[in-house]
């Protein structure tokens, strides 16, 4: 063992979220569920080739203003 390594730390969040989680070991699915309902949906691949199709090119100095 090196003499220059430091003990493992735990901060006080860690130890609350490890915590909960033992005494709710659902809590863990719940989430996912929840992730699966906003954010993990099928890609439609016609409708991604469209939205590339659509693209509008931006200007090289976005902040120029027309005028």
């Amino acid at each position: 063992m090196s003499i220059f390594r430091r003990p493992d730390y735990r901060s006080d969040a860690t130890d609350f979220i490890d915590a909960l989680k033992g005494q709710h070991p659902e809590l863990e699915a719940q989430q996912r569920e929840g992730r699966a309902l906003l954010w993990d949906k099928p890609v439609n691949s016609n409708d991604q080739q469209e939205f590339k199709a659509g693209r509008v090119a931006q200007k090289p100095y976005v902040y120029q203003t027309l005028a």
